[in-house]
């Protein structure tokens, strides 16, 4: 079993594009198992028309409550909460529970014990079966909180449904927060998806940087390439600075566009021309993975 992910610096890099196209390439060779884990904006699956098996909730945090009945309404919690989620009316304290954090500050400052903890409903954990193989992901509620919990849990189930000689195929978050560390960490190969944005470069570089401190081998795929020439030399040239290869670049073109429009992976619809890069990069990543 191996595990690739696949992740950008920021949103909008075509992270899963890229990563649905893989998933096309893999699958004609491989046992594919993917993972969903960029939970706040799930959309793997548009590009690969799930069917969804099961769906389970998912408890992701703690919501505080107040105990009327204990509750002496001396307001400490209130003035300790700093998510403003502690509200007096007429004279009671009571907890909006979609501003609280689940910190626990007001439940052990609480002199009554008048304050309990219990489990939040942050959404559902999904698997669906796809052409290419089966898809974990998550539907996150309205404020429902997205950490490397429910990142891990996804990759836990992806891990138990492969074998050996199994691809898990990872379309990770943006950014470097705890969910990207949490999709990122122990995997074989991180492929970090850049465009020519200076955003994008300062980004890419702390990626990279991230990927580095977890020991987590990277290479780099340019999107949009001829969008800013000038930029994406300085993206090339960063790259090598950190002796890291880029192993494929997809030009700024309307068939991209047309294809997640029409929600189909680029492999599927657009021209060999346009996919060939694709192609060269799946072989390479294939080749460093041992598969």
């Amino acid at each position: 079993m191996k595990q690739l992910v696949v992740l950008s610096g920021k949103g909008g890099t075509g992270k899963t594009t890229v990563t649905a196209s893989l998933a096309v390439l893999a699958a004609r060779d491989l046992d594919l198992v993917l993972v969903d884990a960029d939970c706040e904006a799930a959309n793997l699956g548009l590009l690969l028309e799930p069917e969804l098996l099961e769906r389970e909730e998912f408890h992701g945090g703690e919501t505080a409550s107040i105990d009327a009945g204990l509750c002496s309404a001396c307001g400490l919690c209130r003035e300790l909460c700093r998510f403003d989620a502690v509200k007096l009316s007429d004279g009671a304290y009571s907890i909006e529970a979609s501003s609280c954090e689940g910190c626990r500050a007001c439940f052990y400052a609480c002199p009554e014990e008048a304050i309990a903890m219990s489990p939040r409903l942050s959404g559902h954990l999904t698997l669906s079966r796809t052409d290419h193989g089966p898809l974990h992901d998550a539907r996150l509620l309205p404020a429902g909180e997205n950490s490397g919990k429910t990142v891990s849990e996804l990759r836990g189930r992806a891990q138990a449904a492969a074998g050996d000689g199994t691809l898990i195929l990872i379309d990770g978050p943006p950014g470097i927060g705890c969910p990207a560390i949490a999709a990122s960490r122990g995997c074989d190969l991180a492929l970090l998806v850049a465009e020519p944005t200076l955003s994008s470069l300062s980004d890419m570089e702390r990626s990279l940087e991230a990927a580095r401190h977890f020991g987590v081998p990277a290479r780099v795929f340019l999107n949009k390439a001829d969008l800013n020439s000038r930029v994406a030399q300085q993206l090339r040239e960063a790259c090598a600075a950190r002796d890291i290869p880029v192993i494929g670049e997809l030009p700024f073109s309307s068939e991209v566009q047309l294809a997640v429009e029409a929600g189909r992976p680029l492999p599927l619809s657009a021209s060999p021309d346009l996919t060939e890069s694709l192609t060269r990069c799946w072989a390479e990543l294939r080749e460093v993975l041992g598969l």
